[in-house]
């Protein structure tokens, strides 16, 4: 899959187009032209990937119907209206839509004129949660900002926008140091000390290997990578909080305290167990019926896995494999270095997180707190997630450059 640069940068995983430029930064002239033309004029656009279409479409159906399932007991529970998750999921997944139709026609390489604007606004807004009235604190971690009636979480912006920020600079150049990187390097590092202290381990796990993700990619060196994820690794040793040491210590061990830190692990094991091959069927599940703790959110393939059974697991796995399949197919086609580590970093995102869901909720790595994109219940995470699910389609849009314009027929 990966081979070297045609223009002589040693071990670059996707190579540059002949006549491909290093853009500052500029809208739509940014990010590399087609040779022989002037940019964004000229251009045949072909339609966008219908299979990537279809693919986000059965996921959200399959994440309304599963919030539907394990949202109305804890609905009832708080005493409103058994459909009151369906319906707030169902307002934000009109607002993703519609962010999802924008970044569809919106031409992606115009996007680098944002390459510091967005992370600077995410920045903001994770200031804003720690240190003013505005941020919520909910189950002991204050990672929502509210303003007015709406409450959504400025970490999930934090995706795209370091996507956005190093896909821009490693396009330019793979170095890892240098003096234009230096302020991108001290925005992320603020950014995850910020999300640090909400806390929010799981994205700064996310983010982390995100970056590392698109710096590999854009040809960066597998040591120089070793090398910080040692160092890194060192230093969550020692800065890990007691909870988290808590949370690793019971995932190998759940009975040790079965009735507190072990309790979500072994309930969401109990799901899969129930469940079996075929599943109980749709609205069955008893785990949800406040056995299982945020089972419309974090444990939400716990319920699936209980309802639906292996077969709809591997449906859901196979989905989010396809997905990332079309991705890198759509990064791997783009007609510059900028739309392929845009793409590739937004499948790795977006794939990653969704490994880390389905392998918490399966006990195969420690629990830690973090949605399954399009499927759990959080109007941020489908929101930022179609937005992201936008770009993409507009990069799979193959721009081929006319070489002459269209002779006009004659009448007869």
């Amino acid at each position: 899959m990966y081979y070297r640069d045609n223009q002589g940068t040693p071990d670059n995983r996707y190579p540059r187009q002949r006549g491909e430029y290093s853009g500052n930064g500029g809208g739509g002239n940014s990010g590399g032209s087609i040779r022989g033309g002037r940019q964004g004029q000229n251009y045949i656009i072909s339609p966008p990937d219908k299979t990537l279409v279809w693919i986000i479409g059965a996921l959200i159906i399959i994440g309304i119907m599963a919030i539907f399932s394990a949202g109305s007991p804890r609905a009832v529970a708080e005493g409103v209206n058994p459909v009151f998750f369906t319906v707030r999921q169902l307002a934000w997944l009109v607002v993703g839509i519609f962010g999802a139709m924008f970044f569809s026609q919106f031409d992606y390489r115009k996007l680098r004129a944002y390459t510091y604007q967005l992370p600077i606004v995410v920045l903001v807004l994770l200031l804003l949660v720690q240190f003013t009235p505005l941020g919520l604190t909910v189950n002991e971690a204050k990672r929502w900002l509210v303003l007015g009636p709406i409450q959504f979480q400025p970490s999930e912006l934090a995706k795209p926008a370091i996507v956005l920020m190093f896909a821009s600079l490693f396009s330019e150049s793979p170095v890892l140091l240098d003096d234009k990187k230096i302020p991108a390097y001290i925005i992320f590092a603020v950014s995850l000390l910020l999300i640090y202290k909400q806390p929010n381990l799981s994205m700064i796990i996310l983010l982390s290997f995100t970056f590392a993700t698109l710096y590999y990619m854009a040809g960066g060196s597998l040591k120089k990578l070793l090398m910080a994820g040692t160092g890194a690794i060192a230093l969550v040793a020692f800065t890990i909080r007691d909870y988290q040491k808590q949370r690793f210590l019971v995932w190998l061990d759940p009975n040790k305290d079965p009735l507190d830190a072990g309790y979500n692990i072994i309930q969401s094991l109990v799901a899969f167990v129930e469940g079996g091959f075929f599943g109980v069927g749709f609205g069955n599940s008893k785990q949800k019926l406040s056995w299982l703790p945020e089972g419309h959110t974090d444990f939400i393939f716990a319920v699936i896995a209980e309802e639906f059974g292996f077969l709809g697991c591997f449906f859901i796995i196979m989905l989010f494999a396809m997905f990332l399949h079309r991705s890198f197919i759509i990064a791997s086609r783009s007609p510059d270095m900028f739309g392929k580590l845009l793409a590739a970093g937004i499948a790795f995102s977006v794939g990653f997180q969704a490994f880390m869901n389905m392998a918490v909720a399966s006990s195969f790595i420690p629990a830690t707190g973090i949605p399954l994109p399009f499927i759990s219940y959080g109007g941020s995470s489908l929101a930022v997630s179609l937005c992201m699910f936008g770009v993409l389609l507009n990069i799979s849009k193959k721009r081929v450059q006319r070489i002459r314009p269209y002779a006009k027929k004659s009448a007869y």
